[in-house]
């Protein structure tokens, strides 16, 4: 198996050049670390244009429609038709329209910053002072109705099996791509070892077993319910307490170990980061994943703003975190989706974005799944131990491709940190890259290299914003 100063080889994606060591938003840094008219070419140091199509370059990303493995499938509809469940099929949508929609609780500190500016702005608007009861009055329904109240979901026996109904197949493809951009860029990467951090009903124990279960040997689940880990460990049993496991390595634990002495080459937390009441748990619970990653910490979440924010927040304590496990003092990178460790170019918008993938895949044929696929849309981060100058640094597609006759449109996040609108076409881009835009997907890393600034031709002024 590779060590963690291993994945240099390992890396399959030959590397892209660098933005110039200059801060992010420096002259000429936006276009040199993107797509360049004139100057950008496609990166064939792999000399892949030599042995498969365009359709097929290095930086296709895109996993096709996956599948729950049937096994699990149909321990799946087993347990829901045994629990007789009564109102499930309006149980399921509600469920999952309210998990999309779940965002972080307030924070106390935050929550009275927004007491005092209400406080001063109704003290300002009235003529006449309000008498300080009414005034508290106002200040608590104002708060009431424009804050976020979250809640704390406990599983037990009856809601772990509608959040199986509603989330094994979507989580299953979320965490499946995940797993595929590492298994696709560093193909000889065999884990061994793997913790999920959330666990639930084990999908992703199920998909880390699709992907390694050639090399992987002890699968670490926790999560702090009872009732959802018994419901993940029947349907590793196919559906029943008794039968033999489908995974063998698996274990169960409701805590999450904190001891740094063992780490596991792979570590998952899975749409469980938003279940935790603070920021401090999130802190405390951020630095102990780390603390047990040997290889790659993948964090996913939904595909929404709030989602992004917090894995955004997650990547930058691992990245500017001062505490170092004595046990492993490598410094971390992001692995994906940015190609870079700067601040997300999507949150410093204008207009915020959250920076999010689709997956498709095939629903478990439940009574009330009318479509027989669906997208799920989704958040990641993955996290590696090791140096930044070990990954590839190419331009990852953040949108879908657009393509129009003669060009195509395509929406980069650049290693120099910034978002890009390229227009490819032929003629100023060169074949080879036009084509391997044109075959892109979201979500892909477009292989192009720019020229250092002194081989890039002279260009005229660059135009004002906006023309």
């Amino acid at each position: 198996m590779a060590t963690a100063r291993g994945l240099r080889p390992l890396l399959t994606l030959s590397r892209c050049s660098r933005g110039r060591g200059g801060a992010p938003g420096a002259p000429g840094s936006r276009a040199l670390a993107g797509v360049a008219p004139g100057a950008s070419q496609v990166d064939n140091s792999s000399g892949f244009l030599g042995r498969r199509p365009h359709r097929r370059h290095p930086g296709v990303l895109q996993l096709p429609c996956v599948r729950v493995p049937p096994v699990l499938a149909a321990a799946a509809r087993a347990l829901l038709l045994e629990s007789s469940l009564p109102g499930v099929e309006a149980q399921v949508p509600a469920l999952r329209n309210y998990l999309w929609s779940r965002r972080v609780p307030v924070e106390p500190e935050e929550l009275q910053r927004r007491a005092r500016r209400l406080e001063e702005r109704l003290l300002e608007d009235a003529d006449v002072p309000p008498a300080e009861e009414r005034l508290r009055q106002a200040v608590l329904q104002t708060l009431r109705r424009t804050t976020y109240h979250w809640q704390e979901l406990t599983y037990n026996e009856r809601l772990s099996l509608v959040y199986m109904a509603a989330r094994l197949d979507g989580g299953f493809a979320a965490v499946s791509r995940a797993f595929h951009e590492i298994r696709t860029r560093v193909p000889k990467f065999q884990p061994q070892t793997l913790m999920d951090f959330g666990s639930g009903t084990g999908s992703v124990t199920w998909a880390a077993h699709s992907a390694w279960g050639q090399s992987l040997r002890e699968y670490m689940c926790v999560d702090s319910s009872a009732a959802m880990l018994d419901l993940a460990e029947k349907l590793l049993r196919g559906g029943s307490a008794s039968g033999e496991p489908h995974v063998p390595g698996v274990f169960f634990r409701q805590f999450l170990p904190v001891s740094p002495k063992v780490q596991f080459d792979v570590v998952v937390s899975a749409f469980s980061l938003s279940e935790l009441p603070s920021k401090a748990d999130r802190t405390e619970t951020i630095q102990t994943l780390w603390r047990k990653t040997g290889h790659f910490l993948i964090l996913v979440e939904n595909g929404t703003k709030a989602g992004h924010c917090l894995l955004m927040d997650a990547r930058d304590l691992v990245l500017k975190g001062k505490e170092k496990s004595p046990l492993d003092p490598r410094p971390g990178f992001v692995f994906a989706p940015c190609p870079h460790e700067l601040p997300c170019p999507q949150l410093a918008a204008s207009k915020p974005l959250a920076c999010s993938f689709s997956q498709a895949y095939h629903c478990i044929p439940f009574s009330w799944n009318k479509k027989k696929q669906k997208e799920e849309k989704f958040s990641m981060v993955i996290l590696a131990r090791g140096r930044p100058e070990e990954a590839p640094r190419w331009p990852r597609l953040t949108q879908p491709v657009l393509k129009r006759p003669r060009h195509v449109h395509c929406h980069l996040c650049c290693p120099d940190g910034h978002m890009q609108h390229a227009v490819i076409t032929a003629r100023q881009h060169g074949r080879d890259l036009y084509r391997c835009a044109r075959v892109s997907s979201w979500g892909d890393l477009l292989p192009v290299i720019t020229p250092s600034e002194s081989e890039l031709p002279p260009s005229p002024a660059e135009p004002p914003e906006g023309r």
